[in-house]
C-alpha cells in the first residue's frame, strides 16, 4: 500500500516492481499477486488497461491512520485515560499538529465540529474512505488486512 498511496494515482504492477527493485530483488508475479489481493479485500480499485491494471487506492494514507487511531481508543475502557496517556507520547511537533487540527475541525462561531469534508474542501483531499481496513498489507506482509492486529 505505501508504494500505492506513494504516487497518489493509479499504477501499474510494472511500476511499483521498478520501485521496489530499487531496494531488492522482488518477481513481476509477486508483486502482481500482492495487489491482486489488496483487490480481493478492497484495499485497492482497479481499471483494465490493455493486458494489465492500473491499480489506485481506496482511501488515503491519512484516513488509514486516522481509523486506526479510532479503533485503538474505541478498544479503551477509559478514553480520556488513553487520550491522556496518548499525548504523554507525542512530541512538542506532534502536539502542535494535534492543536492546529482541533482549531480546523471546529467552527469558529459555534463550536461545532465540522465535517471532514468541509475542513479540506472535498472529501479526496480529506481522505474519506470508502473503505478504511484494520491492518496494512505490504509486499513483505501480504497476509495482513485478514483481522485485527496490533502493531
Amino acid at each position: 500500500m505505501t508504494r500505492v498511496w506513494k504516487w497518489n494515482r493509479p499504477v501499474t504492477v510494472r511500476e511499483v516492481l521498478e520501485d521496489l527493485q530499487k531496494e531488492r530483488s522482488i518477481a513481476y508475479t509477486t508483486v502482481m499477486t500482492v495487489l491482486d489481493n489488496l483487490h480481493q479485500k478492497g484495499w485497492v480499485r482497479r481499471q483494465a488497461e490493455g493486458r494489465a491494471y492500473r491499480y489506485e487506492a481506496v482511501s488515503t494514507r491519512a484516513a488509514y491512520a486516522a481509523a486506526l487511531m479510532n479503533e485503538a481508543w474505541s478498544q479503551s475502557d477509559n478514553a480520556a485515560a488513553a487520550l491522556v496517556a496518548f499525548f504523554g507520547m507525542m512530541s512538542e511537533e506532534q502536539r502542535q499538529a494535534l492543536t492546529d487540527a482541533v482549531r480546523v475541525a471546529q467552527l469558529p462561531e459555534t463550536g461545532e465540529q465540522r465535517r471532514p469534508a468541509e475542513q479540506a474542501g472535498s472529501a479526496e483531499e480529506a481522505g474519506s474512505p470508502e473503505q478504511t481496513p484494520p491492518a496494512e498489507p505490504s509486499v513483505e506482509n501480504p497476509a495482513a488486512g485478514e483481522g485485527p492486529r496490533r502493531r
